[in-house]
């Protein structure tokens, strides 16, 4: 079309070209008061710059373009067309493989940290640096490996190999109310029963405490740790006859049941499988329902706890 239309105007007279010039130009104007500034594409920059080099200067006057303009329309064409390619200010990316292996390492060992986690991916022929390692892990929300290393108290209990004890409270249809003292294996969760009682006293927790050694002594040989609260039931003594066995006595903070929280675990699932479902009339009921094989099959099933044992009875009641 721009082809034809320029063998049109190569054949026209003088004239009538000088006239059509003048009505062009006008419209120009007219347009340029209406519509502002135009937008030019590449093709209309490229057209007036090649018209631009035949025409004198003084034949420039009223372009939509300055000189200056041209002259920078040419050097990005320029660039564009030639030279060396440009690149993207800053670091090159990092790649996926390398950014998702940072993180599997991170989370599959905690203890590493971002030095660690860059060694290790620069012996597996990754090219990265330390910090891209630790920005990758920063925005991924993985916390640094001493904060992710943080011991909780079943995982201090767990590797402890620690026996756990505390006091049940029930309370039966009379409204009187019994304790259970009850000892767990944290590495086997076996519960075993100490004795039901209705004042708990020190000597008679002592006692019990003797007891548990003289009947399930061997099931304890692997143990390294007592977990108790701070009772005033669990004295010096009671603590001695744990010593006895090489085992340390870990007092929980005060008001803190959390940290003992496999006994607590095993309170709620007493309360919730056998309690709730019960009426305890009294002790001897209490003691024949808690070392029933239904009751203890249940709490199996539903908590991971071992059934309990046996009933350790301290040789003297109050």
């Amino acid at each position: 079309m721009r082809a034809r239309t320029a063998i049109t105007l190569a054949t026209r007279s003088g004239r009538a070209k000088d006239l059509e010039i003048i009505v062009l130009r006008h419209q120009v104007a007219v347009l340029r008061r209406q519509l502002g500034r135009p937008e030019l594409t590449e093709r209309d920059r490229g057209l007036m710059g090649a018209i631009a080099t035949a025409l004198p200067r003084p034949r420039r006057q009223g372009w939509l373009v300055t000189p200056d303009t041209l002259l920078r329309w040419h050097r990005r064409r320029i660039a564009r067309h030639g030279g060396h390619p440009r690149r993207r200010p800053g670091r090159p990316s990092t790649a996926a493989q390398a950014r998702s292996l940072a993180m599997r390492m991170a989370r599959e060992n905690p203890t590493w940290g971002y030095r660690r986690t860059h060694g290790e991916l620069s012996r597996l022929g990754h090219t990265i640096e330390a910090s891209t390692v630790w920005k990758i892990l920063n925005d991924a929300g993985i916390d640094p490996a001493p904060t992710r290393t943080s011991t909780t108290w079943p995982q201090l209990l767990r590797s402890q190999a620690a026996v756990a004890c505390d006091f049940a409270t029930v309370d039966t249809v009379l409204l009187r109310r019994v304790y259970v003292l009850f000892f767990i294996d944290t590495a086997s969760r076996e519960v075993i029963l100490g004795g039901i009682t209705a004042n708990p006293t020190a000597a008679w927790t002592t006692q019990a405490a003797r007891n548990l050694f003289l009947t399930h002594g061997d099931r304890l040989a692997s143990a390294k740790a007592l977990v108790r609260d701070r009772g005033s039931q669990f004295t010096t003594s009671f603590d001695a006859v744990f010593r006895s066995a090489g085992m340390k006595v870990l007092a929980t903070p005060v008001r803190t049941p959390v940290a003992n929280s496999f006994a607590e675990r095993w309170i709620q699932s007493l309360r919730r499988e056998l309690l709730d479902r019960t009426l305890v009339w009294n002790q001897r009921h209490l003691r024949r329902t808690a070392s029933s094989t239904s009751t203890k099959t249940r709490h199996e099933a539903t908590t991971g706890f071992l059934a309990p044992t046996g009933l350790c009875r301290p040789s003297t009641e109050p």
